[in-house]
């Protein structure tokens, strides 16, 4: 079974590199990322070693609010973890949705079937759009390293260190958003029926979360079932403190793989 899993997750990691709307996909993410490193990381790092800057963000929000932000010994990854935390969740979510959907609709689906276990395929092509977003996150981490140390030389160890630290702690974050996309895409009929389902599951399950909370204050933790309940906590940590919220991606990831392994194996595909 490991095996094939690893086979088609490579398998899936190629396809979806070199097919034409594959590439088309890359090139619009290359594009988007190019600007946000050109203008707001290479910009932004110079307002957070500005002190005046410092005093105005901690004058609206306070101090304690973005303390953390402020300790990054590299500007430019702070501003970069800020953009990437609610970047590449939204990425995730489109280049991830047609997992299963358009196999099931064409009925292709059954012919993989027949030649590999279900599980095989689920987690093939789960860890193929894992590799295809990690992949891509790690370009982005290098890009930003650069511009770092074209800045300034002396910060090429500790840009290599907090872009260590920022990508492993990214590619957690976005385990549970592929997990969710592969669930909702052995539901859907198309990918953009899967995403179409997946605005919908973030948007009423935060309505509820908020009711609930509003009610029934002393079970708010169900706050933490939602993918990305933490990522507005996340901005306000540093270096190896980043990873104290690790186990919620990571748990969420486990449940949603586990329903869509039952799903897959039970439904008449």
């Amino acid at each position: 079974m490991l095996k094939n899993t690893l086979l088609l997750a490579q398998f899936e990691l190629k396809k979806m590199l070199f097919n034409p709307r594959g590439l088309i996909a890359l090139v619009a993410f290359s594009l988007v990322w190019l600007l946000i490193l050109l203008y707001p990381i290479s910009g932004a790092s110079s307002f957070l070693l500005n002190p005046d800057f410092r005093g105005l963000i901690e004058g609206i929000f306070g101090p304690q609010a973005v303390n953390k932000l402020f300790k990054w010994p590299v500007a430019e990854m702070a501003v970069y973890w800020i953009a990437a935390l609610y970047i590449f969740p939204l990425f995730s979510i489109f280049v991830s949705a047609d997992q299963f959907a358009t196999d099931k609709s064409r009925g292709t689906f059954r012919f993989y079937t027949l030649r590999t276990g279900r599980d095989s395929l689920f987690f093939g092509r789960y860890l193929g759009h894992m590799a295809l977003q990690s992949l891509l996150l790690v370009l982005t981490v290098i890009a930003t390293i650069v511009l770092a140390v074209s800045r300034d030389a002396t910060l090429l160890m500790p840009a290599l260190f907090s872009g260590l630290i920022v990508t492993v702690n990214l590619i957690i974050v976005l385990l549970p958003y592929t997990a969710l996309m592969a669930l909702l895409s052995l539901y859907a009929n198309s990918a953009r029926q899967a995403t179409i389902y997946a605005i919908l599951v973030w948007a009423l399950m935060s309505v509820s979360i908020a009711i609930i909370n509003n009610y029934l204050p002393i079970i708010s933790e169900l706050k933490w079932i939602l993918p990305g309940s933490q990522i507005s906590l996340m901005i306000n940590t540093q270096g190896l403190g980043s990873f104290i919220y690790a186990p919620v991606p990571l748990l969420q990831a486990i449940a949603l793989l586990l329903l869509g392994k039952i799903y897959i194996n039970r439904s008449a595909l």
